[in-house]
């Protein structure tokens, strides 16, 4: 069995628990307990941490590491999907479960998007009820909501961007 190092993140809406192994991120969980002063890094956390800085700052609209989760091969079909949801804009569980190619799993897929071992990486604070609201996040719905409006004001600097040129 490999190491697993773990550190923290402190970010505008609360601590984030990072642990990661040789061959990349393993989780990525909100903690409300201000963390004990141990700290263990590798590269795939450094690089975690480096991501996690611009992605707040507004700067980063897709991280690119090496993963590293474990789950059933339904959940990683699930998070596979989640990694393609774009930057600022939400879809429903159905637009997953459509896009695994299987409508009648629309459930499972809330399963697996609850299960997510990885939140902001594997962007699961993107799906949303087919009605448009905020549905469970293991964060808490305040974080889910902090987050869409973050990268909703970050896409829109963008697009001001492109008008000004």
């Amino acid at each position: 069995m490999s190491k697993v190092y773990k550190t923290f993140y402190k970010s505008e809406i609360g601590y984030l628990e990072i642990t990661a192994s040789e061959n990349g991120i393993k989780s990525l969980y909100f903690s409300d307990v201000e963390p004990e002063s141990t700290i263990e890094s590798n590269v795939h956390i450094d690089k975690c941490l480096e991501q996690l800085d611009d992605y707040f700052k507004g700067k980063r609209k897709k991280f690119i590491l090496q993963l590293d989760w474990e789950g059933t091969q339904f959940q990683k079909k699930v998070w596979e999907s989640l990694l393609s949801i774009p930057y600022g804009k939400p879809i429903s569980y159905m637009d997953v479960a459509l896009d695994i190619g299987d409508a009648k799993a629309i459930r499972a897929v809330g399963m697996a998007n609850n299960r997510n071992p990885i939140s902001i990486i594997v962007p699961c604070h993107r799906v949303i009820g087919s009605d448009g609201k905020l549905t469970g996040y293991g964060g808490g719905l305040w974080r889910k909501d902090w987050l869409l409006n973050h990268e909703t004001e970050f896409s829109n600097v963008e697009k001001q961007m492109e008008l000004l040129f």
